[in-house]
C-alpha cells in the first residue's frame, strides 16, 4: 500500500497520497479529518453521484446545494459565494466525468473566506486544471479505483494533498486513531475507524497506472474526434469545459439532447432508438436534491434532534436547484470505455445519430 501511495503521489505532484478503501471512505475520511459535524454546512453540486451527499450526511451535517453551469455539468462557482454562512466549514466541487470545475473562481472564494476545499475527484484521474492534475487545487482531492473507474481496483479510494498535517490526520482517522509509524498502539485524534486500502489493491493499481497515459491519450483523441462529429449535428451538444482544464479525463463523454431538430422525439426514445443502433448511452443521473432518499432528510429523527424546524424547512427550500432540472433533462453520457474503441467506432456514433435523426418522427410515431 505504501508503495502505491507513493507512486500515485508521484503521479499526481502531490506531496503525499492516504489510501482508502474506496472513493467514498477517502471522503468521508477528508470530512473527518476537519473534525467535520452537526451544525456545519458542506456545500456541493447536486448533480454528483450520491456519494457525495451521503459522506456529509454520515458527519450529521447539512448538505448545502449549489446549482450548476448546464454547459459544462459543473457547480456553477459563480453561486458558491451566496450560498457561504458562518456555518460552512467546506465547499466540495466534483470533477465530474473527468471535467474540472472553474477552479480559479472556486480558489478565490474559498480563500477569502478561509473555507477548505475538497475536490471530489472520484472520477477525475490525469484531469488537470492549467496543466496540474486535479488534487492539487484544494485542501485536498479524493479518488475513486471502483470498478468502473479509468484506474480500478475494482474498489479503493486515495486522498492527494500538498498539506503534511492534514496528511497525516487522513492517516490516522481511517487506520483507528493510530500514529503511522509508531507502536500500534499509539494514537492521535479523537475519532478514528477502518478505512484502509488492502496490499492486493494496491498491488493491482501499481500495475494498472502503467496504462493509465496511454489510455487516458486514446480517450481524448476519440472524444475530440466525436465531439467534431457530433458538434455538426443539430440538435446534439458536444461537452463544454471551462478555458482553465487542460485536460478532460473523461470518465463519462457528457453531452446534451434537444429533441426539436429531432422532430420533438423524447430523450429517452432517442436513447432507447440509439441503443438498436447497438449505442448504449446513459440518461445520467437524476434529480438526486429532490428525490425522496435526499428530501427526507428534513423529517430524520437526528436531523430533528440537531437543528430547528426553521433550519430544515429552509433547507428544503435550498434545494430546488433550476439549471440542475435543465441538465438532468438533456444530458446524455457514453462510458469511457467506449473512447477506448477506434477512431472508427466514433464514426459509427455519429452515423447513428443521424439515422435517427433522419427517422425521427417516425419513430415518434411508433
Amino acid at each position: 500500500m505504501a508503495g502505491f501511495e507513493e507512486q500515485y503521489a508521484k503521479l499526481a505532484g502531490t506531496k503525499r497520497c492516504v489510501a482508502t478503501s474506496s472513493g467514498t471512505s477517502a471522503l468521508y475520511t477528508a470530512l473527518g479529518a476537519l473534525e467535520i459535524g452537526p451544525g456545519d454546512e458542506v456545500i456541493l453540486p447536486p448533480y454528483t453521484f450520491v456519494a457525495t451527499y451521503n459522506v456529509i450526511v454520515l458527519n450529521y451535517a447539512l448538505p448545502i446545494f449549489v446549482d450548476v453551469d448546464v454547459a459544462t455539468s459543473q457547480i456553477d462557482a459563480g453561486k458558491i459565494e451566496a450560498a457561504i454562512t458562518e456555518r460552512t466549514k467546506a465547499i466540495m466541487p466534483v470533477q465530474l466525468g473527468g471535467n474540472v470545475s472553474d477552479m480559479d473562481r472556486i480558489r478565490a472564494v474559498a480563500d477569502k473566506h478561509k473555507i477548505p476545499v475538497i475536490e471530489d475527484a472520484c472520477q477525475a484521474h490525469l484531469a488537470e486544471w492549467k496543466g496540474k492534475m486535479v488534487g492539487n487545487w484544494g485542501l485536498c482531492g479524493c479518488f475513486s479505483f471502483q470498478a468502473s473507474k479509468n484506474l480500478n481496483s475494482g474498489e479503493g479510494g486515495a486522498i492527494l494533498t500538498n498539506n503534511e498535517e492534514f496528511a497525516d490526520l487522513c492517516a490516522h482517522f481511517q487506520d483507528q486513531g493510530r500514529e503511522r509509524g509508531k507502536s500500534a498502539f499509539a494514537y492521535s485524534g479523537n475519532r478514528g475507524t477502518n478505512l484502509r486500502m488492502t496490499e492486493f489493491q494496491g498491488a493491482l493499481l501499481k500495475t494498472q497506472m502503467a496504462r493509465l497515459e496511454a489510455q487516458a491519450r486514446r480517450r481524448d483523441e476519440n472524444a475530440q474526434y466525436l465531439s467534431q462529429l457530433l458538434g455538426q449535428i443539430p440538435g446534439i451538444i458536444p461537452p463544454g469545459k471551462y478555458e482553465g482544464c487542460t485536460r478532460n479525463a473523461y470518465h463519462l463523454y457528457m453531452f446534451r439532447y434537444n429533441p426539436e431538430p429531432f422532430a420533438g422525439l423524447p430523450r429517452d426514445r432517442f436513447i432507447d432508438a440509439m441503443a438498436k443502433e447497438g449505442i448504449p448511452i446513459s440518461g445520467g443521473y437524476g434529480q438526486m436534491n429532490r428525490d425522496q432518499y435526499v428530501q427526507t432528510l428534513r423529517t430524520n429523527k437526528h436531523f430533528q434532534r440537531l437543528y430547528s424546524k426553521e433550519t430544515l424547512d429552509r433547507w428544503e427550500k435550498q434545494t430546488h436547484c433550476p439549471q440542475n432540472e435543465k441538465l438532468c433533462s438533456e444530458a446524455l453520457w457514453l462510458g469511457q470505455t467506449i473512447l477506448l474503441a477506434e477512431r472508427s467506432d466514433m464514426e459509427k456514433i455519429a452515423e447513428a445519430a443521424r439515422k435517427v435523426q433522419a427517422h425521427a418522427a417516425e419513430i415518434a410515431k411508433a
